[in-house]
């Protein structure tokens, strides 16, 4: 049973590296029978954002990641991390330094200009034997974990595999300011041990992280979880993701028409597979992922295979799950007569949501404007004749156009009789009905409009000449 976790920083919105994250943690401890929780690292107050931490709440709402239990807030947990501070200190294993920020930052200059890595130097670390310097007045400690001094610090990551660091690599880094707010990989540690993650499953920019973590843990005697640490997602030329790229806000992803259902499928296939597939119902994602087989190299974003799989989502899911999915873009079609058919036809060819209203509204609404370059190449002189011995056959026939049969069935032996190909009478048609030429068949078009409408709008595109003035 595993326990996972997903602990964003509410400093800025969730971004799909970040909600990738959480996905491959939701689906362990999913798939095992175990929990999945939601915690908001916000001790940084002077960066922390309150748009930011609703819009990570929202973004967890949009694609269906249920959290178990409450939301954790670091912020309201800060006397549970002075009992644990006040515990180091007790037991030696923390010190307070003194240090002033002039002092420190000669230091780190003095270290640069001898080509070493900058670090701290021990200067108020405890030692048998060692005379510390006379405090001063006026400044206030934080405090420092004793780091070893010596040997390495060792893990086995999930997805890197053996990891080992010299431990002179980590130095007594602070655990608490001096106003005496706890520090990031203090109360991470802290908190992943208190609620008994199993496994923390997060970006492999946190790898340098882990061994100040585990010395936290180390010193407190918590053990220690399963670490996987995941490959960034580059853009197409291997370089870090940018907005432009698609690092954008997930909640930018509805906005602009996406299926949440793809998304986590696309997300999933960045940085695991199972063979060839491609999509993967969430069922299928429950039954199939391991973090054991996350990729060891980073992934590419590819919007071109993000908007296929929306469309394929989009023909997949039910027509009254479109019909709310509108309703989001104030398109409703609840009570439209013809809303399955606007439905079934429009899906086959929209890729995200924002073009099926399109689609369905170039349909629905009376065009405003025709097409310059559709009428300059699809209206003739004889175009206007031919328009309105057809509209004669439909009234004739006006009580059988509610399917596309019928209208097939009438339309083609007057193409025949009339020695004309199929564009000369449907794209004059597609501009009179919608304005352009893009549209669907001119057959479902009629059958969906109904014969009024389609005579109105025949007869007012006829009126105009197909002007636009």
């Amino acid at each position: 049973m595993a326990i996972t976790r997903f602990a964003p920083s509410p400093t800025g919105y969730l971004h799909i590296g970040g909600l990738r994250t959480s996905l491959y943690n939701y689906l362990w401890a999913r798939k095992t029978n175990g929990e999945f929780r939601l915690r908001i690292e916000d001790t940084d107050t002077a960066r922390n954002n309150e748009e930011a931490m609703k819009a990570i709440i929202s973004a967890f709402d949009w694609v269906g990641l249920n959290y178990d239990g409450e939301v954790f807030y670091q912020s309201k947990r800060t006397d549970i991390y002075k009992v644990y501070i006040d515990k180091l200190l007790e037991n030696g294993n923390a010190y307070k330094c003194y240090m002033s920020r002039d002092e420190l930052d000669s230091l780190r200059a003095s270290q640069e200009a001898a080509k070493q890595n900058p670090r701290y130097d021990g200067t108020w670390r405890p030692e048998a034997g060692k005379v510390l310097p006379q405090i001063p007045a006026g400044i206030e400690p934080v405090i420092r974990i004793k780091a070893p001094l010596s040997g390495t610090i060792e893990f086995e990551d999930g997805v890197k595999g053996s990891m080992k660091f010299d431990a002179n690599q980590v130095d007594d880094f602070v655990i608490a300011r001096s106003n005496g707010m706890p520090t990031y990989n203090f109360v991470v540690a802290i908190d992943d041990a208190l609620m008994n993650m199993t496994d923390v499953i997060r970006g492999d920019d946190h790898l340098s992280n882990t061994p100040k973590q585990i010395v936290v843990y180390n010193a407190l005697g918590f053990k220690v979880p399963k670490f996987y640490h995941v490959p960034m997602i580059n853009n197409p030329s291997g370089k870090k993701l940018s907005k432009r790229d698609g690092a954008m806000d997930v909640m930018d992803y509805k906005n602009l028409g996406y299926l949440p259902e793809a998304l986590l499928n696309f997300l999933v296939r960045l940085g695991w597979s199972n063979g060839d597939q491609e999509i993967f119902s969430m069922e299928e994602m429950l039954e199939l992922f391991d973090p054991s087989n996350i990729n060891k190299s980073s992934s590419s974003y590819n919007g071109e295979k993000l908007l296929w799989l929306n469309s394929e989502y989009i023909k997949a899911v039910s027509n009254e799950r479109l019909i709310e999915e509108l309703k989001f873009f104030d398109l409703d079609l609840s009570h439209h007569p013809k809303r399955t058919e606007l439905l079934d036809l429009s899906k086959q060819r929209a890729q995200t949501i924002v073009e099926l209203k399109k689609s369905i509204t170039d349909i629905l609404d009376v065009p405003t404007s025709y097409e310059e370059a559709g009428v300059k190449k699809f209206v003739k002189e004889d175009t206007k004749d031919f328009l309105e011995k057809y509209l004669e056959l439909l009234e004739k026939n006006k009580e059988d156009l509610y399917n596309v049969e019928n209208v097939e069935e009438i339309t083609k032996p007057f193409i025949a009789e009339n020695g004309l190909k199929f564009p000369q009478l449907f794209q004059p048609i597609r501009i009179a009905l919608t304005g352009g030429t893009q549209a669907p068949s001119v057959y479902d078009i009629i059958a969906i409009l109904g014969f009024n409408e389609v005579s109105s709008r025949l007869k007012e595109a006829l009126k105009r000449n197909f002007q636009n003035t």
